[in-house]
């Protein structure tokens, strides 16, 4: 199945939550870091969590369009970091849940009472998300992962858009995947991975098919793909983006990947090398990618590499 995704002239990705905060890492062309100057010392910082939010502003023929990508962990760290960042909530045209684990949804409803919008703005979730989750460690700990509340999204700021299957957004030149497809040997799932199902029982849910991720292609550049925490494996996203669009050059590629804890481990290395054969020009592991898969990506592509931090914005231009 072929996807119409338009291309855009020029992307802007700012990550709003995110693992890592580091004030002093420099900015360059592309990669614009959050000010550290005399004043923002004494005011309100950003904060950094094991959550995960991005900011896409894309524009195409002189028109700008803006969507939400994740709401991060906590109930007001995404809203306080665009405070901080002077993004208002009013600019936002969508909002995307990657999927439904609690460090991807939690600042959402706090998020949808800030909104100040004259219509009701689509929020896209799978309809798996809705489902409490919890992983379970080799002691036995379990971490539990409950889900988004309805009851918590005004429906007069958010129009509610369950879909498995892929759609575009923002006139076209957003396509969020729907449920990926799974292909690779080595990307299997999550095996510690439960789901609690209609009757209350906890049933193993190792492959997380709500996982969604974002593209968009770049004119001249190739695609952009932007992802939550590629539970359908970072691999399987790009083949998919490329079978969706028909565009086989990757430009840019920046999320969670998944790749930390023992568990993951020993998928590190082929996953690295398949994606350093997808070549991309700009790559930035972060949220759960891990220090060591996150080292491996930096020593395979030096010249990719960018160093995911709070605040950063990256500019993807034709």
């Amino acid at each position: 199945m072929m996807v119409p995704l338009q291309t855009v002239e020029s992307a802007e990705v700012t990550i709003l939550v995110d693992n890592v905060m580091d004030v002093l890492l420099p900015s360059s062309e592309v990669v614009k870091r959050a000010a550290l100057n005399e004043a923002s010392l004494g005011a309100d910082q950003l904060l950094a969590e094991h959550g995960f939010a991005l900011l896409l502003t894309v524009e195409r023929a002189g028109q700008k369009g803006t969507l939400l990508y994740d709401a991060g962990l906590g109930a007001t760290t995404l809203v306080h970091n665009m405070a901080v960042l002077g993004l208002p909530p009013t600019a936002l045209q969508a909002i995307v849940i990657s999927h439904g684990h609690t460090d991807h949804h939690g600042g959402l409803a706090h998020l949808v009472k800030q909104l100040e919008v004259a219509h009701p703005i689509p929020l896209l979730i799978h309809p798996a998300a809705w489902q409490n989750r919890k992983m379970v460690a080799p002691t036995g700990a379990e971490l539990s992962l409950p889900a988004p509340k309805l009851v918590d999204l005004d429906p007069t700021k958010i129009t509610l858009l369950e879909r498995k299957e892929p759609t575009l957004l923002l006139k076209e030149t957003v396509l969020v995947t729907g449920e990926v497809a799974r292909e690779t040997a080595f990307e299997q799932g999550q095996t510690n991975h439960l789901a609690q199902g209609e009757a209350g029982h906890w049933e193993a849910d190792p492959m997380i098919w709500d996982d969604q991720a974002l593209i968009l292609h770049v004119r001249g550049k190739g695609l952009v793909i932007l992802t939550g925490c590629s539970h359908a494996g970072i691999v399987n996203i790009i083949q998919y983006a490329q079978r969706l669009t028909g565009v086989e050059q990757i430009y840019g590629v920046l999320g969670g990947f998944h790749l930390a804890g023992p568990t993951a481990a020993q998928i590190i290395p082929p996953t690295v090398a398949a994606l350093a054969q997808f070549n991309p020009q700009i790559i930035v592991p972060g949220h759960c990618t891990g220090w060591q898969a996150i080292h491996e990506i930096a020593r395979q592509m030096p010249a990719a590499f960018v160093q995911t931090s709070v605040g950063t914005t990256l500019r993807f231009a034709a």
